[in-house]
């Protein structure tokens, strides 16, 4: 079985999140087997810092460096365990000595799946700011909204104070699924795609008629789909 390779910290509760859903998804066949992993933990603030300050290169330095290690630890491939890095996704690939799987590429996939043709996007600000989510989909006749500027900022705000640290409250899950019934009725969509892997955290389950596309179960998915097919 293929070793896995996972560039996480980004946050820290995701990270861990995909570990269970990894082992978890191999335990369902009935047996103890699990793939082996390797963790790279990255700071957090570092990367962050570099997408806010829009030093592209140096973001992809800091990940192709992650990836050689974890390909020098005896990875086969890789993944990154946050959706904002993949701003700079298509230059790490280009760099990269393994595979790399991407979370866009695979929430693209379930929601041509799906049949959807308009999706909201949540995220980081970084994430609803730049184009890698809505620039594939939009080739696949597939739209992309994001929210209003102000709940933008609130999104964001809850994320890094809140959520990214592991606080879950309810007067935040009631803020954002407000944000999400208004796109519904503002904006037509047909699903939201949660692009912060911290957001299935706090929004667990579909509402208002529509998927909450799970960013995390969907990279994971596509994951264990590759590491079976060897």
């Amino acid at each position: 079985m293929k070793q896995i390779g996972i560039i996480g910290g980004l946050g820290p509760e995701s990270t861990v999140d995909y570990y269970k859903r990894i082992i978890d998804a191999f335990r369902a066949e009935g047996s103890l087997a699990a793939p082996e992993m390797i963790i790279c933990s990255v700071n957090m603030e570092e990367v962050l810092g570099l997408v806010a300050r829009r030093e592209w290169d140096s973001l992809v330095y800091l990940l192709v460096a992650k990836v050689k290690a974890l390909q020098r630890a005896g990875a086969d491939f890789a993944v990154i365990s946050a959706n904002t890095p993949h701003i700079v996704f298509d230059q790490v690939m280009a760099k990269s000595p393994i595979p790399l799987l991407s979370i866009v590429t695979a929430t693209l996939n379930k929601t041509k799946e799906l049949r959807l043709k308009k999706v909201g996007l949540l995220g980081t600000k970084f994430t609803m700011h730049t184009n890698f989510f809505a620039q594939p989909f939009l080739a696949q006749g597939i739209t992309v909204v994001v929210p209003s500027a102000d709940d933008q900022d609130y999104i964001h705000d809850k994320l890094m104070t809140e959520i990214e640290r592991g606080i879950i409250s309810d007067e935040t899950r009631k803020g954002l699924l407000s944000i999400i019934e208004r796109m519904v009725a503002e904006d037509g969509i047909d699903g939201i795609i949660l692009g912060c892997t911290e957001l299935p955290l706090i929004l667990d389950k579909s509402e208002f008629g529509i998927p909450f596309l799970n960013t995390t179960a969907i990279h994971v998915e596509s994951i264990v789909d590759y590491m079976r097919r060897g």
